[in-house]
């Protein structure tokens, strides 16, 4: 259900030329370690001035808009949230607005899934999004992460982008945690 519902998104993203990432726990099942979610976050290339883009994709999914005025909120948030109702996944799409964020899309990976390829975000700007959420289920992902993919981080590009967003002591408890992991 959900791949087949990923497959249906990513061909009306492409089809319709907006780049964008997926992020959030469907990256994570990417990067890290298995954990259960039932959603889809998706990163768009396009700043809310392009909302009603996002509206005909909807439309044309079948996507049920979770909000009662749906352009406001996404305006006012950046984020609108949907849901599949036949698969019963929610769907939010992230507006991007933020150098940070168009660098990251420009970053993304295309990962075969099945006889389709989707863009997710790369495994660092995983790292950064996790940072910046900062929840206790954000530090397990980070984790799991830096344990399963050691010997491949750029640590450089992660300390750049957490520089700019004043996050580097953050920074060095994570940088503190790779090290380690590094010696095992």
């Amino acid at each position: 259900m959900l791949e087949k519902l990923l497959k249906r998104l990513t061909h009306r993203l492409d089809r319709q030329n907006i780049p964008y990432m997926i992020i959030g726990g469907q990256a994570v099942l990417l990067y890290g370690r298995p954990r259960l979610t039932r959603d889809i976050d998706i990163t768009l290339g396009i700043d809310v001035d392009d909302y009603t883009k996002i509206e005909s994709l909807c439309r044309a999914l079948n996507l049920k808009m979770l909000v009662e005025d749906p352009e406001s909120f996404a305006v006012d948030t950046h984020v609108l949230p949907t849901e599949d109702t036949a698969a019963r996944i929610r769907i939010d799409f992230i507006f991007s607005f933020m150098p940070y964020e168009r660098q990251a899309i420009e970053n993304a990976k295309s990962v075969q899934i099945g006889d389709f390829s989707a863009k997710f975000a790369s495994c660092e700007d995983i790292i950064i999004h996790k940072m910046i959420a900062g929840r206790a289920i954000d530090k397990e992902d980070i984790k799991s992460i830096l344990s399963k993919n050691r010997d491949s981080i750029d640590m450089v590009y992660i300390e750049k982008w957490l520089k700019e967003f004043a996050l580097i002591p953050e920074y060095e408890r994570v940088f503190l945690k790779w090290t380690d992991l590094q010696k095992e």
